[in-house]
């Protein structure tokens, strides 16, 4: 039971992170029906940008906590800035084309941005500074470290934070709105190009958001790193349900803990095939995920 129950907080911490990713898929489809797979590179991007500020910032003599607390906010502002760049060079054009073409698109802004990052920061893992990651206690027989706390919380307020804006706002209205009908939201005075624009911005920050986490957690990053966890928040946002925010909320928590379960109980060497076992099974069975793909005014 002891064994179980620290899978469980490790699985809780894993999938958390698989959410703030899985968020950004589900967000630009729910808006324009685009699978954006180069998002995965916004989470390597702020990955990087995380290990370059929380080392500056270090460097003169701030608290760890505030150097995290900063280098969060900048990363996910550059990482935002980014995707609104992406947004305009490479789907913009392709708005009216086919979806094959935009997909196209997105495959080849992929590999552009993570040969940019390899040409910028190297091929060999850059570490973070070991003084936020250590330290923990013990519940028992379970070990909780000050990171895992760390990366609930930080999920959990940027988890509440979103629903603010998308549910309590006027730019949130504007999204629900725009996701919903176009032509219509156009009419009654929404610029729909800055609202989309607005949208992948969003989603690459919450992104960073976790490249700067697992950086912490893992204690490195590479310019290589997007690429496998994209495609599990990929898999976590289509088991929820693709264009749900509450699905994809549970696609990361349940891949997450099905990822750890299964490197506990099964293999640690096949811990990554199940996450596309499980996209499998729902692409056949469920196509609509768990949640269902929402066409009502709450889908984003």
């Amino acid at each position: 039971m002891d064994f179980f129950l620290q899978q469980l907080i490790n699985g809780i911490t894993l999938g958390g992170v698989y959410a703030l990713i899985a968020l950004g898929y589900t967000m630009v489809y729910g808006i324009i029906q685009l699978i954006n797979f180069a998002h995965g590179e916004f989470f390597a991007a702020g990955g990087y940008m995380g290990v370059i500020l929380i080392s500056y910032l270090s460097s003169q003599g701030l608290h760890p906590y505030a150097c995290l607390a900063i280098s969060l906010v900048l990363a996910m502002g550059y990482c935002a800035l980014l995707a609104m760049a992406v947004e305009q060079l490479a789907y913009k054009p392709l708005r009216q084309a086919s979806r094959l073409a935009a997909l196209l698109s997105a495959l080849g802004m992929s590999i552009f941005l993570q040969n940019g990052l390899m040409l910028t920061q190297g091929v060999y893992d850059r570490p973070y500074p070991t003084e936020i990651t250590s330290g923990g206690f013990e519940v028992g027989a379970l070990s909780i470290s000050y990171m895992q706390i760390l990366i609930v919380v930080v999920t959990a307020l940027l988890l509440v934070g979103l629903n603010i804006l998308v549910f309590k706002t006027r730019i949130g209205r504007a999204m629900r709105a725009t996701a919903q009908d176009k032509v219509m939201s156009a009419l009654v005075g929404i610029n729909s190009n800055r609202i989309i624009a607005l949208t992948f911005a969003v989603g690459a920050g919450l992104a960073a958001a976790a490249g700067i986490m697992v950086g912490l957690y893992y204690g490195s990053v590479n310019y290589t790193m997007g690429f496998v966890p994209g495609i599990k928040a990929f898999a976590a946002a289509v088991l929820g349900g693709i264009g749900n925010i509450t699905g994809a909320l549970i696609g990361g928590l349940i891949i997450g803990m099905v990822e750890i379960f299964a490197a506990g109980y099964i293999s640690g060497e096949y811990k990554d095939v199940f996450a596309f076992i499980i996209l499998i099974g729902v692409l056949y069975f469920k196509p609509t995920g768990i949640m269902g793909e929402n066409v009502d005014d709450t889908r984003v």
